[in-house]
């Protein structure tokens, strides 16, 4: 592996690397570049010591063009970002989920007076968008990891924003001050040190997993949200099969929640196990998906009847923990000789004259509550700084922006706004595409003194995917009207198709399913012929 150390400050200026322009690129992250070369003042750090910067390559890694930067902790000192032309607007968008990505991409379609085309900044903590409402058909081998987890450097390389991969500690917001136009809207604080000043600030900073409502579950129980967590759960039934391979035992698996995630992964895990698993679904409420279309509820209950998924309704999760040798279970014997850990759930009923429950489960996934990160990142000395409701969402008007700060926007899980009703807007993936398009507009009105548009949430059906080869569609344009079975599973993957981000992504991941498709075709049809040919 070859190394190339980096020291930079106020006095010394980044040297050229001796290889040549194309090589430097592929080592300097891309917001430590410009497209006229590296930026001599690129950071402002006259007051703070040399910063050391070690970027680790090999062969492996120049293959792909992926870089290991390594910043040590004692290293990580506040550096100032320098935008490249301080004349023009800069726009900084935390969270690059469909909010986020797509708010980007909405800016850099729009027409722009030469003066006023904003400089873009994208941070997220991942180096990859994440096709959020197709997680499930990685659990069952449908997709690939890059159709649905492409990588923002991939999906931002025509484009002209900047993308970190870094986490935002700190919000520091001035725009409530009562500044003027002209003045900094604030400034946001980066894990690796760096600091960003923005004019314009977005909030799409999604939501994590709320496990610690319950004991046991940040211990024992694997969320689902994430590419990560969809990673961590495919290796975990993925290590299950195995050790189970060719013996009398059955997996089982528990999921807390029966909204639409707990029912896409109960009938996904369930398709996929087969007779070699057990799969309960509990929820507190007496039905699954309560604020479903009734359509959509009979079809996902059809399929969990078919696969056998055992629905405990309606019951809370009381602890999850270990099982341990006190606990007395006809299964123990199987831990021991499969090496499996089990774990214990105690249920409580949510109603009066039922009796409570203890399962136990080889694997437990949780699927109920989220949380904001926004409460964590404001300052500690001002902790009130943005008007954040009791889950942590920043309140906005109908334009997006944040009540008090019209410098900030926010959407999708970071916006709490209501619909004509006073009820807060969903948080799913079909709002957030509405919203992104609506706040790249809002923006660029505010930028060229334009009045905002009012957001309007248009609603325009659900969506739930069943198994490989399984869905349930309404349309809200057709009242009453359900798409199942092959039929809902082809429109729905055609939609989500055509909501990928970019038309170059799209028209690669088209034709990636198209092949599969015409493959499965026909190895169905040869199979189709062969019963056909043995019956006759």
């Amino acid at each position: 592996m070859s190394s190339i150390a980096v020291t930079a400050s106020a006095t010394t200026s980044l040297f050229a690397f001796h290889r040549g322009a194309k090589q430097w690129n592929k080592i300097i992250p891309s917001y430590w570049r410009r497209s006229s070369g590296v930026h001599s003042s690129l950071f402002a750090n006259s007051h703070r010591k040399p910063l050391q910067l070690r970027f680790s390559t090999s062969a492996a890694s120049e293959s792909n063009g992926s870089v290991s930067e390594e910043i040590s902790g004692s290293e990580k000192l506040p550096i100032n970002f320098v935008w490249s032309d301080n004349k023009k607007p800069r726009v900084c968008i935390l969270g690059g989920g469909f909010g986020g990505l797509y708010t980007a991409l909405r800016l850099e379609s729009l027409e722009w007076p030469d003066d006023k085309k904003p400089q873009i900044v994208l941070v997220d903590q991942s180096e990859r968008f994440v096709f959020k409402p197709m997680l499930y058909e990685l659990l069952s081998g449908e997709v690939e990891e890059w159709e649905i987890a492409p990588r923002f450097s991939d999906l931002l390389a025509n484009t002209s924003v900047q993308f970190f991969k870094d986490r935002v500690t700190l919000l520091q917001p001035s725009d409530h001050l009562g500044s003027n136009a002209s003045s900094c809207g604030g400034t946001v604080h980066l894990d690796s040190g760096l600091l960003i000043e923005y004019d314009w600030l977005v909030l799409a900073l999604g939501a994590e997993a709320k496990l610690d409502v319950v004991p046991g579950a940040a211990e024992f129980a694997f969320p689902f949200t994430t590419l990560e967590d969809a990673r961590k759960v495919n290796g975990k039934l993925t290590t299950l099969e195995r050790t189970t391979f060719g013996k009398d035992f059955q997996i089982s698996v528990a999921i807390v929640g029966c909204g639409y995630s707990g029912v896409e992964l109960a009938a996904t895990v369930a398709e996929r196990l087969q007779n070699k698993g057990i799969v309960r679904a509990i929820n507190a409420d007496p039905i699954i998906c309560p604020n479903a279309p009734p359509g959509n509820r009979e079809a996902a209950l059809n399929v969990l009847s078919s696969r056998k998924v055992e629905l405990l309704l309606p019951y809370f999760v009381r602890c999850i923990r270990r099982v341990s040798e006190s606990d007395s279970s006809d299964t123990l014997a199987g831990v021991d000789e499969n090496h499996i850990e089990k774990y214990i759930l105690e249920l409580q009923p949510a109603e009066r004259g039922m009796q409570s429950k203890i399962i136990e489960a080889d694997l437990v996934l949780w699927t109920v509550g989220s949380k904001p990160p926004l409460p964590q990142l404001e300052p500690s000395d001002f902790p009130f700084v943005l008007p954040l409701n009791a889950r942590g969402q920043a309140e906005t008007d109908e334009t997006l922006r944040v009540k008090g700060h019209p410098r900030i926007f926010a959407l999708g899980d970071s916006s709490a706004l209501r619909d004509s009703n006073g009820r807060i807007l969903p948080a799913t993936a079909q709002v957030a595409f509405q919203q992104a398009d609506f706040t790249g507009w809002n923006l660029w009105a505010s930028i060229n003194g334009r009045p905002l548009l009012p957001f309007r949430f248009q609603n325009l059906g659900e969506m739930m995917t069943l198994g490989r080869y399984d869905a349930a569609i309404s349309p809200s344009f057709v009242e009453g009207l359900t798409l199942e079975g092959p039929f809902g599973h082809t429109a729905r993957k055609l939609a989500y198709l055509i909501r990928l981000p970019t038309d170059e992504h799209k028209l690669k991941v088209g034709i990636s399913w198209l092949t599969k498709s015409a493959i499965d075709s026909v190895s169905f049809l040869q199979s189709t012929l062969t019963k056909v040919l043995s019956n006759s």
